[in-house]
């Protein structure tokens, strides 16, 4: 939803503090309207997200530990003005009788579209509808971040595995790799790889969660075009880098070293 900006990218609500707010910012030149909603999302092995009720297998399903049952947030409808900002508050009221460990749900933001203006399909056809009825068809953008709450200890052990380099004719140079996940808390951070007397990474990648739901997600790494030639060349090492930007920010989570093949 190109029009609105929502800050930060994901909430984590802990033992410490049970409130937290989120930033929408409008920043189209006119005025929008915007309901906010809590939902419930699954992550794919992939990294995609999809609603926990499309979900068919059971268990996938039942390994979504949701928190929108006791989320309250506040406004659920905001209406800003061009380039304007307003905070939303949500509170997680947590039962004394949760078990440890991490729940999520996902606050989202859909746009409200005007009541009047656009065209109908006979309209921008130049049809007559002779007093028929007629079809306006209105998108709703939305946008999502995750809000996390987390009871008591958690615990979170990662890995990586099967790295492997992909070099297809016509497809840009990436690696292909698997981080592992186990615990009852998500991972959550950057994957960097760097080679022996490098200035700077041959490649990075921000921001890779890997939710509670999934024991791996499988990642692409795409490694930077400008990168020096004797730092592809059969036979460099790189090291591989998982490092935390979550409850530990700069803690390496998992490192594997890889052969140039």
């Amino acid at each position: 939803m190109g029009d609105i900006n929502l800050f930060p990218k994901r909430v984590v609500i802990d033992d410490r503090a049970r409130i937290a707010s989120v930033g929408l910012y409008n920043r189209a030149a006119a005025p929008g309207e915007y309901e906010i909603t809590v939902s419930d999302m699954a992550m794919q092995r992939d990294g995609r997200l999809v609603d926990l009720a499309t979900v068919q297998d059971t268990a996938a399903r039942d390994a979504a530990h949701t928190a929108s049952g006791f989320l309250r947030w506040s406004p659920r409808h905001v209406a800003l003005p061009a380039s304007e900002a307003q905070m939303v508050r949500i509170m997680a009221r947590v039962p004394p009788e949760l078990p440890p460990g991490e729940y999520r749900s996902h606050f989202t933001v859909v746009s409200v579209p005007p009541e009047t203006g656009g065209t109908s399909i006979d309209e921008a056809a130049g049809g007559d509808t002779g007093g028929g009825i007629g079809v306006r068809i209105v998108p709703r953008f939305g946008i999502s971040i995750p809000v996390i709450v987390r009871v008591g200890e958690t615990t979170l052990t990662a890995g990586l595995k099967d790295l492997k380099l992909n070099a297809a004719p016509g497809s840009p140079l990436a690696l292909a790799l698997t981080i592992t996940r186990e615990g009852t808390r998500s991972a959550f951070g950057d994957i960097t790889i760097t080679a022996p007397g490098g200035k700077k990474p041959v490649a990075e990648i921000k921001g890779i969660g890997v939710y509670t739901e999934i024991p791996e997600r499988a990642v692409q790494v795409l490694i930077d075009p400008a990168t020096e030639p004797r730092f592809l060349a059969k036979g460099t090492r790189w090291t591989v880098s998982y490092v935390d930007d979550d409850m530990t920010p700069g803690k390496v989570l998992a490192r594997q070293e890889f052969i140039v093949p």
